[in-house]
């Protein structure tokens, strides 16, 4: 097995371990034991991310005619084969979102309007929730907010940054599904795609209290040095939000929550440790770092080939160890390329490590999509470098120009899954040989 394919290998333990018909039946387990025993005469399912389809397969697997009714709106990239029975899927626009997930938000929003102290409401949340589950606030249209949220991602505006806006220009995020669901019991099976795996900043936290305010999104804007191209209607409420004349997202300590309950079922902690796992099953010590890969992503890129090399000198001959780590990079948007942040982490990697034997790279996304790309990622090794600049490529130019697809493509080097049906992060593994 050459050391591309056993890398290969290792994400693919990885994505296994957060696959939800894998990581939600014991949690579904529960929810099926609380609804029996509770004073509950309904059961409806609520859902919303890249992952929808595959957890809404488990929870009807689990529950099967306990549920009622239920909606979940999924990527219209998702694949819709097998479909669920008693939960209808919708699809929308991801990462931006559209006139379709809009609609269909609308639907989801009356179904748990429905609710009443006899409901369990279950609600399904996975990575790209904020874009899918989309309800413009008052005064907002879809075109203003889609141009607000375009501009941050442009900017290198991290997670948490993005979602304290969305949350803000929103009717249903931050907290406040869970305040339409009220008086239900809640019950929200998280699949965390952001790091420390905070509940109010997945999906943009729509059943979790929001500690963010209306003063820290504009301050969002000022910080990236976009507020002067922002819609005025965003920023005039966001304005008017800070001087307390819109209300604000429902707060920690609200009563509103007392009936929630949140579960974590899958995270990018998981997948780094199956990848480990599986590379200590293989007999190759693994080393897991704990900090996320964040920031910009070139510069994350260099930094864990330092990382690769310091490593790599304290290997003995014939020794072999791997390191994963994970997380979620930015990409400030200055050129016209094609690219995502994966591969921008790869490029900026395989040239830290250029002409080194016995190292080998994968950066890529759990979800299997990278940016705007038919890619997840990319393995790399120390002759990548040499073979884009033989093709004609310069790695510097490329990276500067967000312009890598090109240049890994020319390798084979880019890392193609499909969508996987899961999302927590992106995951970077090196395998060192000494």
């Amino acid at each position: 097995m050459t050391d591309r394919e056993l890398i290969d290998n290792l994400f693919c333990a990885a994505l296994a371990a957060v696959d939800p018909l894998t990581a939600l039946p014991s949690h579904l387990r529960e929810v099926a034991e609380l609804y029996l025993s509770g004073p509950f005469d309904r059961l409806l399912v609520a859902g919303f991310g890249k992952a929808g389809v595959p957890m809404a397969l488990a929870a009807e697997e689990c529950l099967g005619e306990m549920i009622g009714s239920g909606l979940v709106i999924v990527p219209h990239s998702s694949n819709l084969s097998p479909q669920p029975h008693r939960i209808e899927l919708a699809t929308g626009g991801h990462p931006h979102p559209n006139a379709e997930g809009v609609a269909a938000t609308s639907r989801l929003m009356e179904m748990v309007r429905g609710a009443d102290d006899r409901t369990l409401l279950l609600v399904l949340i996975s990575g790209g929730g904020s874009a899918l589950c989309s309800a413009p606030a008052e005064g907002i249209t879809l075109e203003e907010k889609q141009a607000a949220c375009r501009l941050l991602m442009e900017a290198g505006a991290d997670i948490r940054e993005l979602n304290t806006v969305r949350k803000h220009l929103s009717r249903v995020k931050g907290g406040q599904l869970a305040a339409l669901a009220m008086p239900a019991r809640t019950v929200a099976l998280t699949i965390s795609d952001v790091p420390g795996d905070l509940p109010e900043i997945i999906a943009s936290g729509p059943v979790a209290p929001d500690p963010s305010t209306f003063g820290d999104a504009l301050a969002v804007f000022e910080r990236l040095g976009i507020a002067d191209r922002v819609p005025k209607a965003v920023l005039r409420r966001l304005r008017l939000g800070a001087a307390g004349e819109v209300p604000e997202t429902p707060k920690p300590g609200s009563a509103l929550f007392d009936s929630v309950t949140t579960v974590i079922a899958a995270s990018n902690g998981c997948a780094r440790a199956a990848a480990a796992h599986a590379a200590l099953q293989r007999g190759i010590r693994a080393r897991v770092l704990e900090e996320p890969v964040c920031g910009e992503a070139k510069v994350a890129g260099r930094r864990l080939a330092e990382l690769a090399l310091a490593e790599r000198k304290k290997l003995s001959s014939g020794e072999r160890c791997c390191i994963v780590s994970g997380g979620e990079t930015t990409v400030q948007v200055k050129g016209n390329g094609k690219g995502g942040r994966n591969q921008e982490v790869a490029v900026a990697f395989a040239l830290g490590i250029e002409g080194v034997d016995g190292v080998t790279f994968l950066s890529a996304g759990t979800d299997g999509i990278d940016g705007p790309t038919d890619a997840a990622g990319a393995i790399v090794d120390g002759s990548t470098a040499a073979k884009a600049k033989g093709a004609g490529f310069d790695p510097l130019a490329s990276l500067e120009e967000n312009d890598t697809y090109r240049l890994l493509e020319s390798c084979g080097a880019l890392l193609k899954t499909g969508p996987t049906g899961t999302n927590v992060m992106d995951l970077q593994i090196v395998l060192l040989r000494g």
